[in-house]
């Protein structure tokens, strides 16, 4: 997310920073491709020329002119400001109530509604510790009742099941009841969807708000709509009363209007990102922390957060001792290394979240891709459990085998194999003389050949 937009305002940055002193040329030159980038990531007209005026006002002031290092302070004065425009802090879920706490979802058919409602309640329930019930009211589209059903299978929360047949906001009302009963936290309710905002859905979206009277109601909406997301979003909050916004599909939006223009347009904070297929591909939107990846800055808070939620912390440690103890790091290593790199959002949400990346060429960061690490793994997976742990034994004929059993080619194999043994001799020298020595031994570079290899 946000990569055009990285890329122009990091290079803005670059010629910012290296003024010995700010004028009013330059200040308005800037502005002007700060502009351009923000036009150009479709964030709303209204919104830009507010922000521009603000950071004008701003950068004309005496904060920035009489500052030792007037290019880093006009770049703090662009980072408050996408702070501010975004909405100062993460905005939490009310669920300080008598449960269950009702939660209800609203949007447009196809922006991700059951989805999010699936990743919402399995966040509840593995980060906040809650019982979870999903409800679907949507009775009109085929076998949302089905999917929403194996969703809450998937991520180990109740169900409570309905028919199409049956009146949606008695649907609700009963899930409530069953869910006071059985000690239920948090009741989540899907609901249907249209294609585009009518009269119908309005009323019946009202209604169900009216019965359940909900501590939350969410607006799901689709990022790669870009201002549609705000202008659908300002409709419904004029319908009902909204409480936050989540925004999905991030993860294919390269341009990131939505996140920028829905706080401004609709008064209401994004609460959440969708930021993947995956149920738990769903991140708490911190402003604070967007604006710094914006900014080329990297998010380097949210990815310690997210090593500590998703790493396989016995995995790591079980590793650590046998390299300590000078044992050879063979290729159930090797894949479980990637398999971790997978749990926490693959190479790209891991390069999105580390500083300088937004000065990266475009070639560099289109080679970032997770296609060739689980090529990689197939390749891996395609081996005997012998081969796995003594990958010394695999030669000729052995290779071809591999090759074909894992839809690659001889040359596949034998480039994972250079790189598992670079990656060994790296481990060899870690146990020997500590990170530091290992570090030396890499004088900058990734092993040859691997996924993201001279960047």
């Amino acid at each position: 997310m946000f990569d055009n937009l990285t890329e122009q305002l990091s290079r803005t940055i670059r010629t910012l920073r290296g003024q010995g002193r700010l004028t009013e040329d330059n200040i308005k030159e800037t502005l002007r491709e700060v502009r351009m980038a923000l036009l150009e990531a479709d964030v709303a007209l209204p919104v830009v020329k507010s922000f521009i005026e603000r950071v004008r006002e701003r950068a004309s002031g005496q904060e920035v002119l009489k500052s030792l290092s007037p290019g880093q302070a006009l770049v703090k004065v662009v980072n408050d400001e996408l702070v501010r425009v975004m909405g100062e802090a993460n905005d939490e879920l009310n669920l300080n109530v008598q449960p269950p706490a009702v939660i209800l979802m609203a949007g447009l058919q196809g922006s991700g509604k059951t989805t999010s409602s699936a990743k919402l309640a399995r966040l509840l329930r593995e980060r906040h510790k809650k019982t979870v019930m999903l409800v679907s009211c949507d009775v009109y589209r085929p076998a949302a009742i089905e999917q929403l059903e194996t969703l809450a299978a998937e991520v180990g929360v109740e169900f409570f099941p309905s028919h199409p047949d049956q009146e949606p906001a008695t649907i609700a009302q009963d899930a409530v009841s069953q869910a006071r009963k059985r000690h239920v936290d948090v009741v989540i309710v899907d609901t249907a969807g249209r294609l585009h905002i009518d009269a119908g859905m309005m009323e019946e979206i009202r209604k169900l708000h009216a019965a359940l009277n909900p501590v939350e109601t969410l607006f799901v909406v689709d990022s790669m709509t870009g201002q549609d997301a705000a202008n659908t979003a300002h409709t419904f909050h004029e319908a009902l009363p909204l409480t936050g916004v989540i925004l999905t599909k991030t993860d294919g939006d390269a341009r990131g209007g939505a996140a920028l223009s829905i706080r401004s347009i609709t008064g209401k904070p994004i609460k959440f990102l969708g930021v993947g297929e995956k149920t738990a591909a769903l991140e708490p939107f911190h402003p604070d922390r967007v604006a710094s990846r914006i900014l080329g800055m990297g998010d380097v808070v949210s990815l310690v957060e997210e090593a500590e939620q998703k790493v396989d912390k016995e995995k790591v440690a079980k590793l650590a001792k046998k390299i300590t103890k000078g044992k050879r790091f063979d290729l159930n290593d090797f894949r479980e290394q990637m398999e971790q790199m997978l749990n926490m959002g693959g190479l790209s949400s891991l390069m999105d979240k580390l500083p300088g990346m937004g000065q990266l060429p475009q070639n560099a960061k289109t080679m970032v891709n997770d296609g060739e690490i689980h090529r990689m793994m197939a390749i891996i997976n395609s081996m005997t459990p012998q081969e796995r742990g003594f990958p010394d034994v695999i030669k000729g004929s052995r290779r071809r085998r591999i090759a074909a059993g894992s839809g690659t080619q001889i040359q596949d194999v034998n480039r994972l194999l250079k790189q598992y043994m670079q990656m060994r001799k790296m481990m060899k020298k870690m146990s020997k003389g500590g990170m530091g020595k290992m570090l030396r031994g890499m004088k900058g570079k990734t092993p040859q050949g691997f996924p993201f290899q001279g960047m």
